[in-house]
């Protein structure tokens, strides 16, 4: 039953698990397998130079796996991903600059203020019914407000 992978090259063993490593890698998105992919795709490399060294294979993977995850982790430390834009799916943040009539009195710094046709929780000055604000940031999903200065 299994003689099928016994004549199979080792080359074409090491590319397989290097596939399956990188389209793990898409699904399950982390920024680790690819590095282990890559290993498993060098050591493929090593697998055609020595095909019956399979001992030698499994070292060379777990030194290269090693040393590709370490050069990886230093490589996105000195090269961070940086957001196209940092306020997107940060909504409170995106009003910032805004103005916002208050619904419910800001009474010892919280209450409730509408933008919109959304009211959000506020806290910041105290301010009455009615009376106009600037919104000068969030903290989650709480609006920090000020008064506006005439």
């Amino acid at each position: 039953m299994m003689e099928w992978l016994s004549s199979l090259d080792p080359f074409w063993i090491w590319l397989a698990i290097g596939l399956l490593l990188a389209t793990a890698e898409i699904l399950i998105p982390g920024f680790f397998l690819m590095w282990l992919a890559g290993a498993a795709m060098l050591t493929g490399i090593v697998a055609l130079l020595f095909p019956e060294a399979v001992l030698l294979q499994v070292v060379v993977f777990s030194i290269l796996s090693i040393v590709m995850v370490f050069a990886g982790r230093n490589y996105v430390r000195r090269n961070p991903i940086v957001d196209a834009d940092p306020k997107m799916n940060r909504r409170g943040m995106r009003l910032a600059g805004e103005t916002a009539t208050v619904v419910t009195a800001l009474d010892g710094g919280t209450g409730r203020v509408k933008h919109g046709d959304s009211e959000w929780l506020a806290k910041g000055c105290d301010a009455a019914v009615g009376e106009r604000v600037r919104i000068s940031g969030s903290d989650g999903a709480v609006l920090i407000v000020e008064k506006i200065e005439d």
